[in-house]
């Protein structure tokens, strides 16, 4: 299995922290953000590459980065997306397709944006995965209607399969929430080539998700412990008090 991590943005809303770095190497907890997610992954067995997925800009912050993991831990390569901004950048599905394509993946595929930070590791989540062979979502319970209208929310029938995905709507139908944490099986892999052919948006990775599960049954896992989208100051603020200083 293959991890990719979603990392080309340039997290505008966090300046001027992230002018001259990239929001998932910004320190959580006196670690970069990144190594939070790597960690939240070590139960997941049989990965046996990492692609991290980034821009022109930050390509040599991540590359230094790997460079300081010396060795250890599941082989990384870093992908230069070859994009500089805003204006040009290939949105998170087409970075997907990027790494597919030049990388020639033909194996099951872990998605994971590198934004996305949970307080528990997410054991449990290969073996599901697995056991279904069909494409899984990751969903968190907000407990809130009110604050599930800010995100992507997702319904499930009986046993977990999705039968709704609506972006922040007005009536919620539940308080689960999709978020950055997909598996792909390697039948379902050349999908995400099939999609960005099609000329869908390429930008959030939800919308690939919103496009499958019509026609393909998608699994959801629920996410257990607390769930962290990285996307403002003030969310940075509650991760650095969320996770403590190793």
């Amino acid at each position: 299995m293959k991890l990719v991590i979603l990392a080309a943005g340039y997290a505008t809303r966090l300046y001027p922290l992230t002018l001259t770095t990239p929001k998932p190497l910004l320190p959580v907890g006196g670690r970069p953000m990144i190594e939070r997610v790597l960690e939240s992954l070590a139960p997941v067995q049989g990965i046996d590459h990492v692609y991290v997925v980034t821009n022109a800009k930050f390509a040599s912050a991540f590359e230094v980065w790997n460079q300081s993991r010396n060795g250890q831990g599941i082989p990384c390569t870093i992908i230069n997306d070859g994009t500089t901004d805003e204006s040009n950048r290939l949105g998170a599905i087409g970075d997907l397709g990027l790494v597919i394509r030049n990388q020639k993946i033909a194996d099951d595929l872990l998605v994971i944006a590198g934004d996305n930070l949970f307080t528990e590791p997410l054991h449990g989540f290969d073996e599901f995965c697995h056991s279904r062979n069909s494409p899984v979502l990751g969903v968190y319970d907000v407990g809130s209607i009110d604050e599930a209208r800010k995100y992507g929310v997702v319904e499930v029938d009986g046993d977990g399969r999705l039968i709704h995905f609506e972006e922040k709507p007005a009536q919620p139908r539940s308080t689960l929430l999709g978020v950055a944490l997909y598996f792909y099986p390697s039948a379902v892999v050349p999908s995400v080539l099939d999609y960005l052919a099609a000329g869908n948006n390429p930008d959030q990775p939800g919308r690939l998700v919103q496009w499958l599960y019509p026609h393909q049954t998608v699994f959801t896992w629920l996410v257990k412990g607390a769930w962290l989208d990285i996307g403002s100051k003030e969310s940075l603020e509650e991760a650095n008090k969320l996770f403590a200083v190793d």
